[in-house]
């Protein structure tokens, strides 16, 4: 078990008031988090937090373990910056990983400016719309968005984004503006198939989730493609919100059914072993984790 993996899982369930709110946070499955405080709480002996239906409370062992681990997480982060102050210029090589639209967006600026500070260092930057395995393809960082399966990835949040409906003005126009997710079965779509979900749509429903079948018009793997194809008017599409998000500022596109949005999907980085991170990766990742930090994306 890695003991400050767990500490950091516990902390966040408490700071976040539930496992799934923990889980979303931290990009990972909501079994994972409730196994992840299961094993703590074995491994220690004790009960750390009364789970009930509505809500967690801290137990007395909880309330004193808890401040114990927010004192030695914040020691390890001291400790680290001290180390990076100390430590000479970083150099070499990271091979690094994101989707397309949301590296050509959000990441390259960061690692060109990350270059531009650090000139020993050398990027090699893959913009692709599919997973990757970091262990056979040397990667050293993946970007993230959406659930993350059970794995022994260690993942670092970095924001979140909306997964919205976006359509024309001109299909608006032809078939009105849906009044609820369900009205999405008898209208043309689009779909984008990169990971947000293929013949079904997810929305909130009066605090339920409930999921909308689609008969998609057109399927494509490119979102800035599925995207164009909406703005031409040929059916409704689901996004992750900054791929659509310069059509919407054109006014080429329209987001609909705001209210009936799914929790946003969360963004993570990933690297394969938290005890092998190199000095190099390490002030990477936080200079990436600080441009993506929510009001700080250009």
């Amino acid at each position: 078990m890695d003991k400050l993996a767990a500490m950091a899982a516990f902390v966040e369930i408490v700071d976040c008031g539930s496992l799934t709110a923990a889980a979303e946070a931290l990009g990972k499955a909501q079994p994972t988090m409730v196994r992840s405080l299961a094993n703590l709480e074995a491994h220690l002996g004790v009960r750390l937090l009364r789970r009930t239906t509505r809500r967690l409370a801290l137990t007395p062992e909880g309330r004193d373990y808890l401040e114990r681990c927010r004192r030695i997480l914040a020691d390890v982060d001291e400790a680290e910056r001290v180390l990076d102050a100390a430590h000479p210029a970083p150099a070499g090589l990271l091979r690094v990983t994101a989707p397309v639209t949301f590296g050509h967006r959000h990441v390259m600026p960061a690692v060109t400016d990350f270059v531009r500070r650090w000139p020993e260092v050398s990027i090699d930057l893959l913009l692709l719309d599919r997973p990757v395995n970091l262990h056979e393809e040397g990667i050293d960082l993946a970007v993230r968005i959406g659930p993350l399966a059970d794995s022994t990835m260690v993942a670092l949040p970095a924001g979140s984004m909306r997964l919205v409906v976006a359509a024309s003005p001109q299909l608006l126009e032809r078939h009105g503006v849906p009044a609820v997710p369900q009205a999405l079965a008898s209208l043309p779509c689009v779909q984008f198939h990169g990971g947000v979900g293929v013949s079904h749509w997810a929305f909130m429903v009066e605090g339920r989730r409930v999921q909308v079948p689609v008969s998609p018009r057109l399927s494509v793997n490119h979102a800035p493609s599925a995207a164009d194809a909406c703005a031409a008017g040929l059916g409704f599409g689901r996004f992750l919100e900054y791929q659509v998000r310069d059509l919407v500022q054109q006014g080429r596109l329209e987001i609909v059914l705001a209210a009936f949005e799914p929790p946003p999907q969360p963004v993570s980085l990933l690297t394969t072993d938290a005890r092998l991170v190199s000095h190099r990766l390490r002030l990477f990742r936080a200079a990436l984790r600080e441009a993506l930090a929510p009001g700080s994306q250009r």
